[in-house]
């Protein structure tokens, strides 16, 4: 069966569903978004390694890939091979001296595993095409948009791209974000500490 590659796109709160985010996956040099709703300490785990956050003590994802590491074990692929009833299926593709196995996972602790080994995230063309959206527009308005877009492809079992607009930090000074971004963190409060980072790259960017 014919593989495509795709990339994360972004991750969104889910305005209809308390707890759950939407996690998008993109396809490579194409208009086609996977929608896929996830879990708030999955996502968590993607938003961390995404926004290149150290947390004050490794989490579930961290554990398992110095685990992997201690024992030379690598992730090379992240398969998404099959979706039922609106649940995606995936699997690890794990190399050790030669040798590849692979391991069946839930799509969201998959792709948390794959951002911490730089793996890519393929997925088969029949998904893609049941299951993907084609965005002719912006990717934001989209984002904005997909509650409803997903409400009837996908489940509760799967990040966190924080939202565009960060409202309750446009008052504060960049000094006083650092300070907030810090405290965020030795909290470990990392959806709050993404928020701030946001702002922080918003801010910077429009310099």
């Amino acid at each position: 069966m014919k593989k495509v590659k795709l990339d994360i796109v972004g991750l969104s709160y889910s305005q209809t569903q308390s707890g759950a985010y939407a996690l998008v996956l993109g396809e490579v040099n194409g208009r086609r978004r996977l929608p896929i709703i996830i879990g708030a300490f999955e996502a968590q785990a993607i938003a961390i390694e995404i926004e290149k956050m150290s947390p004050t003590r490794p989490l579930t994802h961290d554990l398992f890939k110095s685990f992997a590491q201690a024992y030379q074990v690598e992730i090379t692929e992240v398969l998404i091979y099959n979706l039922v009833d609106g649940v995606f299926f995936a699997k690890l593709m794990c190399s050790k001296d030669g040798e590849q196995v692979e391991i069946d996972a839930r799509t969201s602790d998959a792709i948390a595993i794959a951002v911490r080994f730089n793996a890519t995230i393929y997925t088969y063309e029949f998904i893609l095409s049941s299951a993907g959206i084609v965005i002719e527009g912006n990717d934001f308005l989209f984002l904005e948009n997909m509650e409803s877009l997903t409400s009837n492809t996908s489940t509760p079992e799967e990040v966190h791209k924080t939202p565009q607009t960060t409202s309750g930090f446009q008052t504060f000074s960049v000094e006083e974000l650092q300070e907030k971004l810090e405290k965020a963190l030795a909290e470990e409060a990392y959806e709050k500490a993404a928020r701030i980072r946001d702002e922080i790259n918003r801010r910077n960017a429009g310099k």
